[in-house]
């Protein structure tokens, strides 16, 4: 089954991060996505631009609205993604344990539905 790894992170902690802090977070999202295709799970994954780049269209009463920004005005936004293709949830989740530059935030594991 086909699961999406969404990566939630704090942008303001993480604009406080030196450049040697970001090359090293990068690396080893690097090295995760090597060990990702040597395990033969990997579909697809990117990093997203910041939440402020975001277009959000909203949807009430039939009618839709453009937004500027991300839908949720939380702390932690969505800051990027891995697609992987694994047997169990479990493996899912035990890649997902193992996402680097996690000091903080969350990985969401959900998996594809329909046309997957």
């Amino acid at each position: 089954m086909k699961y999406i790894l969404l990566i939630y992170g704090d942008p303001a902690a993480e604009a406080q991060l030196s450049e040697a802090q970001m090359q090293a977070i990068y690396q080893a999202h690097a090295a995760y996505g090597q060990a990702l295709e040597a395990a033969g799970v990997i579909r697809g994954g990117a990093e997203l631009k910041p939440p402020a780049t975001a277009t959000t269209l909203r949807f009430s009463g039939g009618r839709s609205t453009l937004v500027d920004g991300p839908y949720a005005e939380t702390k932690e936004q969505l800051g990027g993604y891995y697609l992987i293709e694994t047997d169990t949830l479990d493996e899912a989740l035990a890649w997902a344990a193992k996402m680097p530059g996690m000091e903080a935030g969350a990985v969401e594991v959900r998996p594809l539905g329909m046309g997957a």
